[in-house]
């Protein structure tokens, strides 16, 4: 048995997969680097593969918190890990759109699904589930109610600002002046999206393009990016595991070498 843990910055995700790449066990726990969130995720996969940590043959770490855990036997890049994952799960995939908690990736895969190129935004909240987490903080409602709202838009709005803080102060304005916040929840997903797309005309987006991460399951940021990148875009079966996958592969065939 082999298992991968993805460490974000505002969850845990685990993964446990036999050498026959069957996921016996999965878990997701919305809280992070820093916290109980790793052992609680890795726990919680165990339970539902039946398993104990001892029959654990092999482990690999990734993401934004993976050099402080010590409880691996490797640590492999969240930009790695995320490719493999993608092209295990669609090997079709030529790009990876990974959108976290505090960053925004975009991967370029080869035929044979290896990176052959990669661009990261980490440096601010601009285009990240954190900007979502304050745009649906300042709407009160859910991050998950978020996408059902901009439903309901009827007209378009731009968020301007670049920064989250100052695009917090400019949509309390909006706010303010009489804007409806389904347009609001629906500036702020092409706020996302415009972001991204920015982004991924650095390195190009070839088709065909998927989507992992937490931000892939609010259907209002992926119709958005559609329109933005004039792409179509398949969001993975159990995104924010990705990650995670990829490390339980990684994990595999590192065992295969050391036998």
């Amino acid at each position: 048995m082999f298992l991968g843990i993805d460490i974000g910055s505002s969850s845990s995700k685990a993964v446990i997969i036999n050498a026959q790449l069957e996921i016996l066990g999965k878990a997701v726990i919305n809280t992070g680097a820093g916290t109980q969130g790793p052992e609680r995720a890795v726990d919680a996969a165990l339970r539902e593969a039946g398993l104990r940590r001892e029959e654990i043959k092999c482990s690999v770490v990734t993401g934004y918190g993976r050099i402080a855990y010590d409880k691996a036997d490797k640590q492999i890049t969240e930009i790695t890990c995320h490719a493999r994952g993608a092209a295990h799960m669609m090997p079709a995939a030529r790009t990876v759109i990974d959108i976290g908690g505090q960053d925004a990736k975009i991967i370029r895969l080869d035929k044979n699904g290896k990176v052959e190129n990669f661009v990261m935004n980490d440096k601010c909240a601009a285009g990240t589930g954190r900007f979502l987490e304050v745009m649906a903080r300042i709407l009160d409602c859910s991050i998950g109610t978020l996408s059902s709202l901009s439903e309901n838009a009827t007209e378009e709005i731009i968020i301007s600002n670049t920064c989250t803080v100052f695009a917090e102060s400019e949509v309390i304005s909006q706010l303010a002046s009489g804007t409806k916040r389904e347009n609001v929840a629906h500036g702020a997903h092409q706020s996302v999206a415009k972001r991204v797309a920015g982004l991924g005309s650095r390195i190009g987006l070839t088709p065909d393009v998927v989507m992992t991460g937490g931000v892939a399951l609010n259907k209002g940021v992926v119709a958005a990016l559609e329109k933005e990148t004039g792409q179509k875009i398949t969001v993975v079966e159990n995104p924010q595991i990705i990650g995670a996958i990829g490390a339980a592969l990684y994990a595999l065939e590192t065992a295969s070498k050391l036998s």
